[in-house]
């Protein structure tokens, strides 16, 4: 039952008995009870639609006890080109941290994934789109970096815009900085899992999302660098349908497997113990190699 409620001004608007309480799914357009969605981790029990999921719920999703070693928390953005789109940069830093609760668009830390101790790293896409300035960038490259100092696997979700604008060119040498600390983190034999998550565009999708030793996608994720209306309105050609997502991706080879997200974190462990066992293998053939000493 609706009941009218009087606003500051005197109007009167309505207020429905249940809001907040129940959503309706996108996929199914059935209705279901918010908690029960949020319990099936935002993916509907009816029709497996997968709904959008903060990075607070990828946490607990993928780390034991959904719990994270944060590492580098003191970064955070500054202005360095007094940029100012009729609202300055700083004002638009400080309203996603104070609605996020975290300084900049990524988290990265130390965690455990069934047990196994991961270098784990997820962007936060309601902090400006999860865009890619230069602290996330620089955040990245410490996640490989002491990745491989600790000789720990890398698990990295992506959902980004991508590069962030206010930073211009600052913004975008993030790309070729990040992707050569994963190239020094390959040299260590060590893997890396990306994690496509809907939407991985811009230049964050043109440098390491793409280049995990396995690249994960959720179910209908857009990926890729621009949107199909760009595109389109750029070559003026009509694309084929489902274009840029995740299934299309995965039939023309740019992701390796689409996992639901409540199979994630299964099929995440069981590739990282394949992998695990296949650089245990290595070492035991090289001359001098570790393979008695299991990694840490």
């Amino acid at each position: 039952m609706n009941w009218p409620e009087k606003t500051p001004l005197g109007a009167y608007e309505k207020r429905t008995i249940g809001a907040g309480v129940f959503r309706r799914c996108e996929g199914c357009a059935e209705t279901i009870t918010a908690d029960d969605l949020e319990a099936n981790f935002e993916v509907c029990p009816r029709c497996d639609h997968h709904h959008k999921l903060d990075s607070s719920g990828f946490r607990r999703l993928l780390c034991d006890d959904g719990a994270i070693e944060p590492w580098d928390e003191h970064l955070e953005p500054c202005d360095p080109l007094h940029f100012s789109d009729g609202r300055t940069y700083k004002e638009r830093i400080a309203v996603s941290q104070k609605k996020t609760g975290v300084k900049e668009a990524i988290d990265i830390g130390r965690a455990h994934l069934n047990g196994r101790p991961i270098a784990y790293g997820a962007f936060v896409f309601a902090f400006m789109g999860g865009s890619m300035g230069s602290v996330v960038g620089e955040k990245i490259t410490r996640l490989f970096e002491r990745a491989a100092d600790e000789e720990l696997p890398v698990v990295l979700l992506s959902a980004s815009g991508g590069a962030r604008m206010q930073e211009g060119i600052l913004s975008l040498m993030q790309m070729a900085k990040s992707v050569s600390a994963l190239e020094r983190f390959r040299q260590r034999k060590l893997p890396f899992l990306s994690v496509l998550l809907h939407p991985t565009t811009g230049g964050v999708a043109a440098s390491f999302a793409f280049l995990g030793d396995v690249n994960f996608a959720e179910p209908k994720a857009l990926i890729g660098f621009a949107g199909p209306r760009v595109i389109e309105n750029t070559i003026r050609q009509t694309l084929p349908p489902g274009f840029q997502r995740a299934e299309f991706l995965l039939e023309h080879g740019m992701v390796d497997i689409i996992v639901s997200r409540l199979e994630m974190k299964q099929s995440i462990g069981l590739v990282l113990e394949h992998l695990r066992h296949g650089a245990q293998l290595r070492r035991d053939k090289i001359p001098g190699g570790r393979g008695s000493s299991p990694r840490r």
